[in-house]
């Protein structure tokens, strides 16, 4: 069983290796590019999948997109790791990091490419400074590319406001409150 768990992550790390490669490839194109054209990517990315693409078909161009956009708006560049990280994310898995590698940083690739769909994103944190802290810091980057970013953490429970951050493309806020959320809207009477 442990050869078979070590060929299967080795395999998954190719793959992972070889998409950071794509994204690494699109790096100059990105680059070139307007403050305006990389905004208006975001239509371009949501009318391909309106025409049926998915968003693994969109990953490594959007991915680079928001790498460019993350020099520009926040002036910090994706490491090579992060990039990976935020790969592994979108795929549904864990990617484990340490205090101080980026994680806020990485999670903005899974988290645009994840918004482009119009169902709303969350981002779930342990602390109401961390919810609060990152959706301040990375409104900038996702509202370049004309995406509405809220934190439920800033509203109270059952208000207007807190729906209205429901409502957001992207929605920061703490694994409490999204849980309490759940809970109170399906509670039976």
């Amino acid at each position: 069983m442990l050869v078979f768990n070590r060929l299967y992550q080795e395999r998954q790390l190719r793959m992972v290796k070889m998409l950071l490669s794509q994204i690494n490839t699109l790096k100059e194109e990105m680059a070139a590019l307007s403050d305006e054209e990389m905004a208006a990517k975001t239509e371009e990315f949501r009318q391909r999948l309106a025409q049926g693409e998915n968003l693994d078909e969109l990953l490594v161009e959007a991915y680079a997109l928001v790498r460019e956009a993350d020099k520009r708006v926040l002036g910090l560049f994706p490491y090579d790791v992060q990039v990976m990280g935020a790969i592994v994310i979108h795929q549904g898995n864990v990617a484990e990091m340490n205090t101080g590698e980026g994680k806020t940083l990485t999670a903005t690739m899974p988290l645009y490419l994840n918004a482009l769909t119009g169902n709303g994103v969350h981002l779930v944190t342990v602390n109401d400074y961390l919810a609060r802290r990152d959706s301040a810091w990375m409104a900038s980057l996702f509202q370049f590319h004309g995406l509405r970013v809220e934190c439920i953490d800033n509203y109270q429970p059952n208000s207007p406001g807190r729906r209205m951050a429901y409502a957001a493309d992207i929605t920061y806020g703490t694994n409490n409150e999204f849980g309490f959320d759940y809970l109170r809207d399906n509670m039976a009477h």
